[in-house]
């Protein structure tokens, strides 16, 4: 795979002298990319060799340029203190001018706090011998004092079930399970013996949190009830699903009344057991009373994971953009049917190339895409598309988190879904810094080599490939991202493209381009 990964990914900055629109008047710039050896498949058609040409339009505005790739996410919550863990923690600090959040797993587990491939625990809540509730928050505590330290802030998951506390399920006869078995099929992911004792521990946990880091810092955080209870993250039904909801919103909202409260994070919503979670959870938030306190159910955020699906074809990798997308719009489709929760904020809380970010490219070969640049450029790929399925639906994304950290201890890009290996930064880390780069108003793009997103959802980018782009307008800068995306991981020959540039005020004399690159060559440790 390393010497067969042909995919290229752009970014240029370009930063004015005086505000774009205080001049009346227009000009252009263009950038001829002759020599960038932005790439495509091999095989493809030979209209996809001709020059690409993109223009972008600064005068007219899409839409905003809303910060959706700064949050992160890991099942390992114990990696957050290890050696590499604080310092990438600090590294996705440093990618962006705006918040930085971070979702992860087990931070309700029971167990000693050693982290192990898909678990991690911190021992919060047990039972003392008379059956009185006992709180330790010590583990947990150095997990979100190495939050605070690096600067980034928690989406705190409210999971998993502690082992006092999870009911007695047919067929579950541990608590935990371990890697490679199925680490979700112990007790831990038991609903709770006692409703009210779950609230009391969400309660408690929320309290501890806002007396440790101040209501005003807390209030900023999100809370989602846990993770994807339509498979087998849950051992009980949705209705009991929509019971734990209540309770620990009732309990977050005890402890910290304007705190920032949502779910359901379940799995992609293009399939019917997940779609129809969804649609219900929603139905059940917007007409039934909370099984807690009687109170409506209060929601504030909407959460489901979109996820790809790629494969292995005559030899090579072939990823599944389509299958992410299509599970990101069927979720914008069931949202937009409510007017009362068109406009709440949407978090995508694992929206990633595919499910199993412990599963190595040993285990997987197709997970060897994780490694190079076909991840970053992926993932460019999928961030523009992200902001259509948004406009289309017109509801309201804020979050693609990626869940992508780091593991311990590991070989040396062993093919985990990771953002850097033993402290070295993968190309993929690098795409978030570029997506970082950009801010202000989306604004309109044109590309003779975009695949268009009707095409990619029917069918994927399978074909000729997509060399597209999405561009920002801020008050003095402007920022155009670039890429060559194919799904099939194979070489291919270079194609020229020529950018256009136009809305420039007619006054501006001088402009700084930057130009920031991920492909074979450049941001690429793993050719290194």
């Amino acid at each position: 795979m390393r010497n067969a990964l042909k995919q290229s990914l752009v970014l240029l900055t370009i930063l004015f002298v005086v505000p774009i629109m205080s001049v009346q008047g227009q000009s252009s710039m263009r950038v001829q990319m002759a020599d960038s050896q932005i790439t495509a498949p091999a095989g493809s058609p030979p209209e996809a060799e001709r020059p690409v040409t993109i223009h972008v339009d600064l005068m007219k505005k899409v839409g905003s340029y809303t910060p959706i790739y700064s949050w992160f996410g890991y099942d390992e919550s114990n990696y957050t203190t290890m050696k590499y863990g604080k310092q990438l923690l600090r590294e996705l600090h440093d990618l962006s001018t705006v918040p930085v959040y971070i979702r992860a797993h087990h931070l309700l587990t029971s167990g000693n706090g050693v982290p192990e491939l898909k678990w991690s625990s911190s021992n919060v809540f047990s039972l003392d011998p008379h059956g009185k509730a006992v709180y330790d928050f010590t583990i947990t505590d150095e997990t979100f004092d190495e939050y605070k330290k690096a600067g980034v802030r928690p989406m705190v998951e409210l999971g998993f079930m502690p082992k006092d506390l999870a009911a007695t399920v047919p067929g579950v006869d541990k608590y935990q399970v371990h890697y490679p078995a199925n680490t979700t099929s112990g007790a831990s992911n038991n609903p709770p013996k006692d409703y009210a004792l779950w609230g009391e521990l969400v309660q408690k946990y929320t309290e501890h949190l806002v007396e440790r880091y101040g209501k005003q810092e807390v209030s900023t955080w999100y809370f989602e009830v846990w993770n994807e209870p339509d498979i087998s993250y849950w051992h009980g039904t949705p209705t009991e699903y929509f019971r734990l909801f209540d309770y620990a919103v009732a309990g977050v909202r005890a402890a910290l009344p304007n705190a920032i409260v949502g779910g359901p994070a379940s799995t992609g919503p293009n399939s019917d057991k997940a779609g129809t979670l969804l649609d219900n959870f929603l139905k059940h938030c917007l007409n039934d009373k909370s099984a807690a306190d009687g109170k409506p159910v209060p929601l504030d955020f909407i959460s489901f994971h979109p996820k790809g699906h790629p494969t292995f074809v005559d030899g090579h990798v072939r990823m599944g953009l389509m299958n992410e997308l299509k599970a990101a719009e069927a979720g914008f489709e069931i949202v937009a049917k409510y007017p009362q929760y068109i406009h709440l904020p949407i978090i995508l809380s694992e929206a990633d190339p595919e499910g199993c970010a412990a599963c190595s490219m040993k285990v997987n070969p197709t997970n060897a895409y994780r490694n190079g640049p076909l991840y970053a450029t992926y993932t460019a790929a999928a961030i523009k598309a992200l902001f259509e399925l948004q406009d289309r639906s017109m509801v309201n994304l804020l979050a693609m988190l990626s869940w992508s950290f780091e593991f311990e201890d590991k070989e040396y890009f062993e093919g985990y879904r990771t953002l850097a290996t033993n402290g070295v930064d993968k190309p993929v880390l690098n795409v978030f810094r570029m997506a970082a780069l950009m801010s202000g108003e989306r604004v309109m793009t044109s590309s003779t080599g975009q695949v268009p997103l009707d095409d990619i959802l029917s069918k994927g980018v399978t074909q000729t490939p997509d060399v597209d782009a999405i561009a920002t307008k801020a008050d003095r800068e402007a920022a155009v991202m670039l890429w060559n995306y194919h799904d099939d991981d194979l070489p291919a020959a270079s194609t020229e493209v020529q950018l256009t540039i136009s809305g420039i005020s007619s006054g501006i004399k001088k402009v700084l381009l930057e130009h920031y690159r991920i492909d074979d060559t450049h941001s690429n440790s793993y050719n290194v």
